[in-house]
This record gives C-alpha cells, structure tokens and sequence, in this order.
C-alpha cells in the first residue's frame, strides 16, 4: 500500500511539475504584456520609456518607471500595492512632473466580484482619479474626509484604492527628492 501511493504521489508530481514547465513562459509573458499594457495607459503617448527602476512603495519594494520626450521628463508610472478586501490590490499610477495623478490602471486584484471588483469596470470611480492633483485635493475617500467618492458597498476597496495612489504620490516625491 505504502509502495502504490508513494508512485502515485510521485506521478501527481512529476505532472505537476511538467505543468508548471510548459505554462511558466506563457504566463510570464501574459504579465509582462499586462504591465506594458498599465504602463500606457497611464502615461502620456509618446516618450521613451525607461527601464524598471526600484523604489519603495508604501514600505514595500516596488519598481517605477520614467516617460521622456527630448530629454524631458513627461511622467511617471509607479507600481504600488495595498491590502483591499480580498487581498492584495496593485495598480499602476501614473504622475506628472508637478505631482499630478495622470491616470491609474489596476494590475490585479482579489476582489468581490460585482462589488471591490467595481474598481476596474466603474468609470465614474477610476476616472476621478484622472488629473487629481493631490496638493489641492485630500487623497481620500469622502467617508473619511477626502475628496474621493467610494464605490457603493465597497468601502474597503475604494480606500485600499485610494490608498495605493496616496502610497505612489509619495513615492513620487521621494523619487523626485521632496
């Protein structure tokens, strides 16, 4: 018996294994497209794009990259990462040379479907964030005094939302050495 389930176990494994070989590529490059994909959405067109460069997102390492044309910096696409109400919730969050929010696209999430899932499909929620200018505005949701209007039952998403933005704001100052 001992003998029959040690050759089962090592079969399921070897499966496993083979899986993971043939699909590890396919998924690699289906991310690496997805990340291209953010990145341009939310940066202006045009511009060359530099090459992933480290920087410390909301205490978490992270990677952020640079948009130039003529040799002036057009913007930034920063990659921040927060806690939502299924679990990790990453955005791209692209920032002009003065500090503005440009435009933000989500990565990945794991949230309720038909409501934290809202945050990729509600226009009216991710659009607010287009051209927000966090020095004139409060980078939160209105529940908790901000400027930003929450998605309806998905309070937890929409401040871990919000709160990726803030975390890249500020990773964009720090970037910049303000």
């Amino acid at each position: 018996m001992a003998l029959c389930l040690t050759a089962v176990c090592l079969v399921c494994s070897a499966l496993l294994g083979g899986m993971y070989v043939l699909t590890a590529e396919p998924i690699a490059k289906a991310n690496a497209d997805i990340l291209k994909a953010s990145i341009g959405a939310v940066l202006p067109e045009g511009g060359e794009l530099s090459e992933a460069k480290p920087v410390e997102v909301g205490g978490q390492p992270s990677e952020y990259y640079i948009s130039t044309s003529g040799g002036e910096v057009k913007a930034y696409a920063v990659k921040s990462t927060t806690v939502g109400f299924g679990g990790p919730l990453t955005l791209m969050v692209g920032i002009t040379p003065d500090g503005a929010v440009y435009n933000t696209s989500v990565l990945s999430h794991t949230e309720t479907p038909g409501l934290g899932a809202k945050c990729n499909t509600d226009e009216h929620f991710y659009s607010q964030f287009k051209g927000f200018d966090p020095s004139s505005k409060i980078l939160s949701v209105k529940k908790d005094g901000g400027d930003v209007d929450a998605i309806t039952a998905s309070t937890i998403t929409s401040r871990a939302y919000t709160l990726a933005v803030k975390n890249a704001v500020e990773a964009f100052k720090t970037i910049k050495g303000e």
